[in-house]
């Protein structure tokens, strides 16, 4: 079963890309006592081992090292430039849509100001205006709140100007995220934020909670959003011989009748990839990712379009190549505050996660 109060604490968590320290530390407390070894390299992957109870036999190539990953970070906001009235202009952290944004509440800043997504009003916009897409330099982010005066401690009297301090709520380079909440609904179904790829975050705790069969790396990478930066130098730095990546994808399930443009569906099991936009995934290890699924009776379905991107990209590249694959959570309204997916599902990937294990 799924352990609906850890994957909650971890999809409600503030970890906008390059901010994943309150995600890592939620982790390290769940790995700790499971984990033969864990640190934190020098950009702030999350990298643990723990070692098998068997060794491969029967062999006579060199036993192959494996890494598992799942990215820390979530869409986000960056705020480029912090006015006096409230009004915060901002940068997108990923591939987050415009339609998505308006009206959208956030949460801002190192004091986790509440704020809402604003833009010009319907009543105001010009015809050629209400005709097309918004854009990100007519939105921003309204805090309530406009900058104040405060006089320094008049008692201080080691400091005896009569300057006054300006302070901002909000500064320029400080983050934000979507402000969401975790909630069950309809046939087994769950909405948050940072489904993507918290639940991938998720089933690496949870393989490293139970009994491995052979010894095996984890990573848990930052800015997957922004670049893949996290796996190229958490790969560099394992050196694995293979590697599974675990991953929401987008399911596209209900965009028309036709189904034309369809990902995957929800309710249908783990998502295996053989294309993305940043990957070819091993021919071999997905065969054996189908294989797997069908003998264990887990449900699967083969990723139908050859969109997105994840880690893979990063890790297949680096040192002297490494065999991927990708298992994704099927996911609709991605990159947005109400991500939908079915605990179901959640099942299969974890069951696939714990017997792909075994295989590799």
């Amino acid at each position: 079963m799924i352990d609906k109060d850890l994957l909650k604490k971890l999809c409600m968590t503030f970890g906008p890309s390059g901010n994943e320290d309150e995600v890592r530390d939620i982790i390290i407390k769940e790995i700790k006592d499971f984990a033969d070894d864990y640190y934190t390299d020098k950009v702030g992957n999350l990298i643990a081992y723990k070692k098998g109870t068997k060794t491969p036999t029967g062999s006579i190539v060199p036993i192959k090292k494996r890494l598992f990953v799942a990215h820390m970070d979530e869409v986000g906001f960056m705020i480029t430039s912090a006015g006096d009235d409230g009004y915060l202009k901002f940068k997108n952290l990923g591939g987050i849509e415009n339609a998505v944004i308006l009206s959208k509440q956030a949460i801002v800043g190192e004091k986790r100001f509440p704020a809402v997504f604003g833009g010009k009003p319907v009543h105001l916009l010009k015809k050629d205006e209400k005709d097309k897409a918004r854009s990100l330099d007519d939105m921003y982010l309204d805090i309530g709140a406009v900058k104040k005066d405060g006089k320094k401690n008049k008692k201080d009297k080691s400091d005896k100007s009569d300057k006054k301090d300006e302070i901002k709520p909000v500064e320029t380079g400080e983050f934000a995220v979507f402000k969401s909440d975790f909630v069950e609904f309809g046939q087994n179904k769950v909405k948050c934020k940072a489904i993507d790829d918290r639940f991938g975050c998720y089933i690496l705790i949870e393989m490293i909670k139970s009994q491995l069969f052979y010894d095996s790396y984890f990573a848990f990478t930052i800015c997957e959003e922004i670049g893949l930066r996290g796996a190229k130098t958490a790969a560099n730095s394992v050196q694995p011989d293979m590697a599974v990546i675990f991953e929401a994808t987008t399911a596209g399930d209900i965009y028309d009748k036709k189904q034309q443009n369809k990902v995957c569906s929800l309710g249908k099991g783990a998502v295996i990839s053989i294309m993305d936009n940043s990957t070819l995934y091993d021919k071999k290890f997905v065969n054996l990712a189908l294989d797997t699924a069908k003998k264990n009776n887990i449900k699967a379905q083969i990723k139908q379009a050859a969109a997105g991107g994840n880690d893979a990209g990063a890790v297949q590249k680096s040192g002297k190549g490494v065999e991927v694959l990708a298992i994704s959570l099927p996911t609709r309204y991605i990159h947005s505050p109400s991500c939908m997916a079915d605990y179901g599902d959640m099942e299969e990937c974890l069951r696939l996660a714990i017997e792909i294990e075994k295989e590799i």
